[in-house]
């Protein structure tokens, strides 16, 4: 007798790959798409169920994605080579995310910066601050991490956001940095660090174009980045 359902188990029309060939990557469900990962559920449970359940316990991509092997092993029917495979599925996205951005990108609006940075930093439990430093045309010099903070604390000073422009020979600077508890609103300290660099830059003929805060789409706030200009902050 097997003791697991496989996904040619199945009947057709309840088959993750087949939807996936018929409704295309973007649309197939997120249930599906961890399904194929997983290949099979355990007895009397089908894979689907099985990754159902992983959705419903760490609820968003996100926390999915920082999950350790020990904590994904937790549930039933994952044990060590499918925690593994998913392990490796969201290193594989964050290495592309990486690979990105190697590639010079041009970076001129908040939504590339959180595409720029994402995958990188929806993994950390600390506030991480970069840079990103971009010649003439708006193009990809290099990302620099200035500082990293506590849980809900960070410092930064001018002297290292422009130390690191003037010698990448940066023309314009993009400020980033991520709130590990999920709510991208900018907090007093985020406006104040913000405006002391916004004057730093005009002195400095540097100019600071944005600064973006990272954080966690939720149903109520599908976005998971603010920009403090788009917000009135670069006034």
């Amino acid at each position: 007798m097997r003791s697991h359902i496989r996904i040619h188990d199945l009947p057709t029309h309840d088959r993750p790959r087949e939807r996936f060939l018929a409704l295309g990557p973007e649309k197939t469900s997120r249930a599906d798409l961890l399904a194929i990962l997983l290949r099979t559920g355990f007895r009397g449970v089908s894979v689907r169920d099985v990754a159902g359940e992983i959705l419903q316990r760490f609820k968003t991509l996100d926390a999915l994605a920082r999950a350790s092997i020990d904590e994904l092993r937790q549930i039933k029917g994952v044990g060590r080579d499918k925690a593994i495979t998913l392990k490796a599925a969201f290193t594989l996205a964050r290495q592309m995310a990486e690979e990105v951005r190697s590639e010079a990108p041009v970076v001129d609006a908040p939504e590339r910066v959180a595409d720029l940075l994402r995958e990188e930093l929806r993994q950390a439990d600390r506030e991480t601050f970069k840079a990103i430093l971009l010649n003439t045309r708006r193009r990809l010099i290099r990302v620099e991490t200035l500082s990293n903070g506590t849980l809900d604390t960070i410092l930064v000073h001018a002297r290292d956001v422009f130390r690191a422009a003037i010698l990448a020979n940066a023309a314009c600077v993009l400020l980033v940095h991520n709130h590990p508890s999920g709510d991208p609103s900018p907090s007093e300290a985020d406006v104040k660090v913000t405006r002391d660099l916004i004057r730093a830059g005009q002195l400095l003929k540097i100019e600071l174009l944005d600064h973006v805060i990272l954080g966690r789409p939720t149903q109520e706030r599908p976005k998971d980045w603010v920009s403090l200009r788009e917000l009135g902050y670069f006034l």
